[in-house]
């Protein structure tokens, strides 16, 4: 989740909301992607951090599906982030903060509650949870 953080903090100095994400091998732990969010870099409102290191790698590998990989991300989720760790098949989850506002997983869509949910990753939350929600708070904080 450290190196997620740091992710967030590039996202942060690019103006972007800072929020990283980090794609492991689940049994030798190998970092694999990593991405911050880079809407605004991009010009496109699917570039969440989750979103853009899901990309990387299955471009890498050639492959639609992660079923050998967990993904660390500094904030839960948002539903289309959700269905798109689905849809890969990832093998695990690993939220820092969970997101009452916008979040997927536990919050609004519950996306893995759902019965058009084929593949449902193993979920754990709350790693460095205070870390990963300060430095959202200062960024929201500097932008009013």
């Amino acid at each position: 989740m450290k190196l997620a953080l740091k992710e967030a903090k590039k996202a942060f100095k690019h103006d972007e909301v800072p929020i990283g994400a980090i794609i492991a091998h689940s049994k030798t732990g190998e970092i694999v992607a990593h991405a911050g969010n880079r809407t605004i870099e991009l010009s496109d409102p699917t570039a969440h951090a989750e979103i853009v290191a899901i990309r990387a790698l299955c471009e890498k590998l050639k492959s639609q599906r992660l079923m050998d990989y967990d993904l660390y991300v500094t904030l839960e989720p948002c539903a289309m982030c959700a269905a798109a760790i689905s849809f890969a098949r990832i093998n695990r989850l690993i939220i820092g903060a969970e997101d009452a506002k916008g979040g997927g997983v536990f919050y609004g869509a519950k996306f893995y509650e759902q019965p058009t949910c084929h593949h449902k990753p193993k979920v754990t939350n709350g790693i460095l949870a205070d870390e990963c929600g300060q430095i959202l708070k200062d960024f929201f904080k500097n932008k009013r």
